[in-house]
């Protein structure tokens, strides 16, 4: 790995082609920076390797159009980017346009356009071609394009490159195709990685899956247009309730990320309940279609919103120059991912507002986040097994594994791109097969890799404290030797910039504690059977199946986090199991409308252990509602929190028995079950299943508590 000792200069005819370019995107009297140029100068001799780490808006995508139109002038194939999202690539395809470029992207909203996209690259009437590191992992995309282009590409680009990277905070199993494409390619092809959010650990491993030759430019990371700010000491409804306070007074228009998805969902509710359109504002998240995430992106973009309220989803590669704030509903678990996300923020006006609103509750997040991604051998283990069973003729699609060991998809697919990077499965047209190369778990690199999150996590605790100066801690973060007080942040003034407080009104607490306790929470029916221990697998019949259900409290739900915890902590008190009995007939009250047929009879189930309280609440609802009670015998012999799904459910099928007289009682009725807390449903379902058996005519499940 080489650092540059000095600037490398463009010939007056390339200086010239990159010039037109810089003026087409940023105005006429924009000019290179002398980095900028340095690294165009290097991307335009063969087999450069050249790793960019700057700041977020320092103007790391003109460099790769300038080199891209000097090396098109003189003759060389088409520049393919490799990039993670959609939004991304959408900015990126216009930025080409001004700079006199012809771009187009291959995704999953343009699908009808491939055959033609295909055919210009093949023409060379496509300058800039775009794709997702999980396009390159496609068998089909590789035979079609890569296969064609592999000696013909003039310049590869890999965006966000810190994902490449395992040490990264994002790392990406799909981004390590890229190797593929690396070899695939010509030896004299020029190479550019570039990334705002690579510390020296992670520099030095992008730069050597490049190679030894690899030229660095690296920059200072601070942001002088952000005024960073620590909400400190706010339980998880304050913060809600802070969110509604301060929205209306923050600069412009900006983002609120959330750390899930049922937060950004909530908090969006929330917001537009209480403001409605005065504050206008949307729910981002990844389970959105990708048209929706770009018509919402459009709608911030044009000040059509006042934020979008987000999780992570919506980070990288996101454009918008004016944007006025940055909040975190709860701290991101590396500091490394937070400085990136904060970075949408300020990158064309001169002062923007970024607060960060921890909570205790952030940790749990954290230590999921920690091993979230590392293999868990016996896990493994059992999904090579399952591959053993199939080869190229009938390779083994996703849902197929997922049924025969149990686990769910996302950790079958997860798994599955892992081996991939380590070659011991391939990815071919119809599914996957195994190869044969042996698998080992390297568990001295994942314990490293977990460590080294549990530190970027003690730094995100001491970011929260206000140890030092906000932007010095996050530019430490990132090795920036440049590193040094910033003077304007919260830590630097002592205190909170204006128009930020320090609590929300404590009415505003009070409404958002009633708003959220009033929400619907639809729990949809399991549709598949795990396979496995269990059994069976394939589709549930519907004369097994029960109806969508309710849930009265979902996860971690802040505005119930002191009934949860005098519910369902040894003997409920006599508060919390008022709260719940009220909040199952709310639900109800609710449900009302949309059930296929009025309960007839209450059917308890204490699956998670607390049968004095699932009684009670039972208890009450049959009074309210006038209806029924009737007993299921359970036997909790041999249930873990360890088991794998398949196992679960066998333990539930085996320790639930519907005797002649509740038999009797659900005969051609309506069951209302009602379920203490799960987090898997398979006691709902399997419970449902029985009572379909004996002769329920329809059965609708009621989940106190919906656990993560």
């Amino acid at each position: 790995m080489a650092e540059t000792a000095g600037p490398l200069a463009l010939t007056d005819d390339r200086a010239k082609v990159a010039g037109d370019v810089i003026r087409a995107i940023a105005g006429d009297d924009a000019r290179l920076r002398a980095d900028q140029e340095t690294a165009v100068a290097a991307l335009c001799e063969a087999a450069a390797r050249v790793l960019v780490v700057q700041a977020t808006g320092w103007g790391k995508s003109a460099v790769y159009w300038a080199a891209t139109a000097i090396r098109r002038a003189e003759g060389f194939g088409p520049t393919l980017v490799v990039s993670p999202l959609l939004s991304l690539m959408r900015d990126q395809v216009g930025a080409a346009s001004r700079a006199g470029l012809r771009a187009a992207t291959l995704n999953s909203n343009n699908i009808d356009e491939w055959s033609n996209i295909e055919h210009d690259i093949r023409s060379g009437a496509i300058d800039v071609l775009l794709v997702s590191p999980e396009r390159l992992a496609n068998p089909g995309f590789g035979r079609r394009v890569l296969d064609g282009l592999a000696g013909q590409i003039g310049l590869l680009v890999i965006d966000e490159a810190h994902a490449v990277s395992d040490w990264g905070h994002d790392f990406r199993p799909d981004y390590r195709r890229v190797s593929d494409v690396l070899q695939r390619l010509n030896p004299k092809t020029p190479v550019l990685a570039t990334t705002a959010t690579a510390n020296s650990r992670v520099t030095d491993d992008v730069a050597k899956q490049l190679g030894e030759s690899t030229l660095v430019l690296r920059g200072p990371l601070a942001r002088s247009s952000l005024q960073l700010a620590v909400v400190d000491a706010l339980s998880p409804l304050d913060r809600f309730a802070w969110v509604v306070d301060e929205l209306p007074k923050l600069p412009g228009s900006g983002i609120v990320y959330t750390l899930t998805v049922a937060d950004a969902q909530r908090l969006a509710a929330v917001v537009q309940e209480v403001h409605g359109r005065d504050v206008p504002v949307a729910a981002y998240t990844g389970q959105l279609e990708a048209g929706e995430r770009e018509n919402l992106e459009d709608a911030l973009r044009a000040n059509q919103l006042k934020a979008l309220i987000a999780t992570s989803a919506l980070g990288m590669g996101y454009d918008k120059p004016d944007l006025g704030f940055v909040v975190h509903v709860g701290s991101p678990p590396s500091p490394v991912s937070y400085y990136q996300q904060v970075g949408r923020a300020g990158r064309g006006i001169d002062h923007a507002v970024v607060a960060l609103l921890p909570s205790d509750a952030d940790s749990g997040v954290w230590d999921y986040f920690a091993t979230a991604t590392i293999p868990v051998p016996e896990n493994v283990q059992r999904l090579l097994r399952a591959l053993e069973g199939y080869g190229p003729d009938q390779p083994a699609s996703v849902p197929a594994l997922e049924a025969e060991t149990g686990l769910r998809r996302t950790r079958v697919e997860l798994m599955l791109k892992q081996l991939a990077v380590d070659g011991v499965v391939d990815r071919v047209e119809r599914g996957w097969v195994r190869t044969d190369v042996p698998w080992s778990f390297d568990a001295e690199h994942y314990d490293g890799i977990v460590s080294v999150r549990r530190r970027e996590a003690d730094i995100m605790r001491a970011y929260t404290r206000g140890d030092r100066c906000l932007m010095q801690l996050l530019q430490e973060s990132l090795d920036d030797p440049s590193a040094e007080p910033c003077g304007r942040c919260s830590v630097c003034l002592g205190e909170l910039p204006a128009p930020l407080v320090s609590r929300p009104d404590p009415e505003t607490v009070a409404t958002i504690v009633r708003l959220l306790r009033g929400e619907v929470h639809v729990l949809e029916p399991r549709k598949m059977w795990p396979g496995g221990a269990f059994g069976a697998r394939g589709k549930i019949p519907p004369a097994l199946s029960a109806e969508p259900g309710r849930i009265i409290v979902y996860a971690d739900a802040p505005e119930w986090r002191e009934v949860l915890s005098g519910a369902f902590n040894g003997s409920p008190s006599p508060d919390a199991v008022e709260a719940l009995k009220a909040g199952a007939v709310a639900a109800l009250s609710r449900w009302r409308g949309s059930w296929s047929g009025r309960p007839e009879v209450v059917v308890p189930l204490a699956a998670g252990g607390y049968p004095e309280l699932t009684s009670a609440v039972a208890d009450h609802v049959a009074g309210v509602g006038r209806l029924d009670r009737a007993e299921l015998t359970v036997d909790r012999t041999g249930f873990t929190d360890d088991l794998s799904s398949a196992e679960e459910a066998r333990v539930w099928r085996d320790g639930l028995q519907v005797d002649d007289a509740t038999a009797q009682a659900v005969t051609a009725r309506t069951v209302l079950l009602l379920v203490d807390a799960t987090s898997s449903q398979w006691p709902v379902t399997v419970a449902t299943a029985k009572l379909r058996e004996a002769g329920a005519a329809a059965v609708l499940p009621l989940i106190i508590h919906k656990r993560p």
